[in-house]
């Protein structure tokens, strides 16, 4: 669910130019949308090395956190489970969908995941949430109301969500990289963090971070396609040569150690280890219900307006800005979030990342062909992936962080206060709170309850009304014994 600047698109060649490749064609409409096989395979290559990286920051997401039971995933088996799911539902959309759309598992929502499910009920648990969600967006592309459903929120607190997301996710990596930590209870103070582990920069793993955010920005600004890839990449081997001649007392999470044998059999372990209902027997059905509908929105309104912004770029579209066949892409998209949940490395969504395949040429399907292709090799890879340190990968959050936020930031109306606000509530309390819930059901209230001050709650859908109210009786019910 990241952002990254598309490359310049090549002119589209017309409709019949150049070879024709037969049945691949036909099937994939590569001459009639105006491509051809080189640039789809171009395309694919280029997509899978601007989000490579997720095979390796979504493990560390994911595997840094415990359920309620101080259960942790093994990282190995995250590797397996997001290079798995990514392969397969990108190939999924590039044949069902016929669109150069990759998928795989949404940074922001597997935080949601990690931090705010897990805790509260077991793994399996909290991935049965997940696929609960898929569930209901399939319903709701089935039914024709997916599209309805987003229209209720205002598209301004849809920027706020994105935005506060971002935030969240920068504080992430900050944290799991050292940068900044918790000042502890016995220093008796009401600042809660602080830089480094001392209120200072310590150590060589620290280094490797500032390095990478710095490396990380300087090719995103120098337009490199892949800049994420390359700077996880260098830093990793300035972490194994640091390893190597320097006495590190700790990298956290994963030491920086060339593996004997890079390639090893994938660990399909955590593959199905889901429960569908028993996260509800844990929190109860309302805390359930909320925690459910707080992952569709995390993927719902991102993975949209990648879709339609993708597709745009690709020149997919219509005149009036829709994309034909569009029910196809959001279906697979729905199913790719339960298969997330079904393979444990949490929802899955598509890519704006996607846009540097674009940018190379690719139109149709075919490209995604190769970019899960790709993702499928990596599944025998793993020694390799599990060998990054979380100071060379965290710097992608960073960067990622601010992309989203400047990317939909400039986007709402901040001279109607009556959105400006609850968009500000919204995308700081996920930070502050630590908590993507919080923000978005405290974004909410607040929009409902400025409207009817303002005179303009007619303007508010009745659906707004009835989530605004779902929340705000949650959050009441401490108050209320019901907990």
């Amino acid at each position: 669910m990241s952002s990254s600047a598309p490359a310049q698109v090549p002119a589209p060649e017309q409709p019949g130019a150049g070879p024709t490749y037969g049945a691949l064609d036909r099937f994939f409409r590569i001459s009639e949308r105006g491509s051809t096989l080189p640039r789809e395979v171009r395309g694919g290559l280029a997509t899978f090395f601007a989000m490579a990286y997720i095979i390796v920051l979504n493990p560390i997401i994911l595997g840094s956190a415990k359920d309620m039971y101080g259960h942790q995933l093994d990282n190995g088996q995250l590797v397996t489970a997001t290079a798995l799911t990514a392969a397969f539902t990108t190939l999924l959309m590039g044949v069902i969908g016929n669109v150069p759309i990759a998928l795989a598992a949404g940074l922001g929502v597997n935080s949601v995941v990690a931090l705010q499910l897990a805790p509260r009920m077991s793994w399996p648990d909290a991935m049965g949430m997940v696929v609960l969600a898929g569930f209901v967006v399939m319903l709701l592309v089935a039914t024709g109301l997916r599209e309805r459903v987003m229209n209720a929120v205002p598209f301004g607190l849809r920027k706020a969500i994105s935005i506060g997301i971002g935030l969240f996710i920068m504080l992430i990596g900050l944290v799991d990289a050292g940068f900044v930590s918790r000042i502890p209870d016995a220093a008796q103070t009401t600042v809660p963090l602080q830089l480094g582990g001392d209120g200072h920069l310590n150590g060589w793993p620290v280094l490797v971070f500032v390095l990478g955010v710095l490396l990380t920005l300087a090719l995103i600004v120098r337009k490199v396609s892949g800049a994420i890839l390359i700077s996880i990449v260098a830093m990793t081997v300035v972490a194994v040569v640091i390893e190597a001649v320097v006495d590190v007392p700790s990298w956290g999470l994963t030491t920086p150690k060339w593996p004997g044998n890079p390639v090893a059999s994938p660990d399909f372990g955590l593959v199905g280890q889901v429960s569908l209902f028993g996260g509800f027997e844990k929190v109860g059905m309302l805390t359930g219900v909320l925690f459910v509908f707080t992952v569709l929105l995390s993927c719902f309104f991102d993975a949209m307006g990648t879709i339609m912004g993708v597709s745009d770029e690709a020149k997919l579209t219509d005149a009036q800005g829709q994309m034909p066949g569009i029910n196809k892409v959001l279906l697979v998209d729905g199913f790719a979030v339960a298969a997330g949940g079904a393979s444990s490395s949490s929802a899955t969504t598509a890519f704006v990342e996607s846009t540097a395949g674009v940018g190379e040429g690719a139109r149709t399907g075919l490209a995604n062909v190769v970019t899960g292709g790709l993702f499928a090799l990596a599944l025998f890879l793993t020694p390799v992936a599990t060998m990054v340190p979380s100071q060379a990968a965290t710097p992608a959050l960073v960067a990622v962080g601010f992309l989203i936020l400047s990317g939909s930031i400039k986007e709402i109306d901040w001279a109607d206060y009556t959105i400006a606000i609850p968009a500000f509530v919204t995308m700081l309390m996920m930070p502050f709170t630590y908590s993507i819930t919080n923000g978005i059901g405290m974004g909410f209230i607040t929009f409902a309850v400025l409207r009817l001050a303002a005179g303009r709650g007619r303007e508010v859908p009745a659906a707004m009304y009835a989530v605004a109210a779902v929340f705000a009786f949650y959050y009441l019910m401490p108050a209320l014994g019901l907990t």
